[in-house]
């Protein structure tokens, strides 16, 4: 029996930066993105803080796909050429891009292809379950725990537990890139702005939702807390969401560890896909929830 060989993949909607992607030995797979007509890749060429600046001066709404078939298939070929006995791939949750079903289509593709290979290379797939930190933090813990020994059960069994769990929650500084993206209704957004209103935002299982619309920027920290000590598993590990402000971020982190009495986890920065629905100026929490979400 080959003893294993294993490698963790993901795309860069997990906002895993690259210099650290590359330091746990993860392999990612970038995200296409266009800005005013022009085919990009993020963390490729742009960082998360030029971003900030490029849709914020951006006269055409920049748009998000999927990574198709063939490069993830280009992918594992890389992959079992390298000679690992065990691939997972933890993607984008599967109800908010179609990556997760071109990563079954192209293990399919990829066994059909070389059928003597699938005794020796494994792939895994993991759906993610959600965007950015919620499932971005889980794959670099568990290349961590990859380091440590850890094996191919329990690498799956932590990560899917975790994206069992896992929530995004956000409120957006500025309303306008949720009334273009559709996120909140234009005229919701239009009374939110006229009554100075926030939508505190939650995504579970890809699924959004408004569950609270906060009156004022001071209040929205206070609001945001009791949420998480409402929600978070008991002494779970969270992470703070932070855009372009970093300082509101800060902010959060310093009155959660306050009210928790332990810090957050870390700081992370949201990207291309969650700005392009909610904008650069977000300040927001991934928490691991008490309730799974069995949907």
């Amino acid at each position: 029996m080959l003893k294993q060989k294993i490698k963790l993949m993901t795309d860069s909607v997990s906002d895993i930066s690259k210099d650290r992607a590359e330091a746990l030995g993860i392999h990612m797979l970038y995200m296409p993105i266009t800005i005013e007509g022009k085919p990009l890749r993020e963390e490729i060429d742009f960082t998360k803080e030029q971003f900030y600046q490029m849709i914020d001066e951006a006269k055409e709404y920049p748009s998000t796909a999927q990574i198709t078939p063939f490069e993830i298939l280009e992918a594992y070929e890389q992959i079992a050429a390298e000679g690992y006995t065990d691939l997972i791939f933890c993607t984008i949750g599967s109800g908010g891009s179609g990556t997760y079903a071109n990563a079954a289509m192209a293990r399919e593709q990829f066994y059909d292809a070389h059928p003597a290979t699938e005794d020796r290379l494994k792939i895994h797939l993991v759906d993610g379950r959600n965007y950015t930190a919620t499932y971005g933090y889980a794959v670099t813990e568990a290349a961590k725990k990859l380091a440590r020994g850890a094996n191919v059960a329990e690498l799956i069994d932590y990560l899917e537990d975790w994206a069992a769990h896992a929530g995004l929650y956000f409120v957006p500084m500025t309303l306008k890139y949720v009334k273009r993206s559709g996120r909140v209704s234009a005229a919701s957004a239009f009374a939110g702005e006229l009554l100075g209103l926030k939508p505190f935002c939650r995504i579970c299982n890809c699924k959004s939702s408004v569950i609270q619309k906060i009156r004022g920027e001071q209040n929205i920290i206070p609001k945001m807390v009791e949420v998480v000590k409402a929600d978070i598993q008991p002494h779970s590990p969270y992470i703070v969401m932070q855009g372009s402000d970093e300082k509101i971020a800060q902010d959060f982190g310093a009155a959660l560890t306050k009210a928790l009495g332990y810090p957050p986890e870390c700081y992370w920065n949201i990207g291309a896909a969650i700005c392009c629905n909610a904008g650069p100026h977000v300040v927001g929490f991934v928490i691991k929830r008490t309730e799974a979400d069995t949907d």
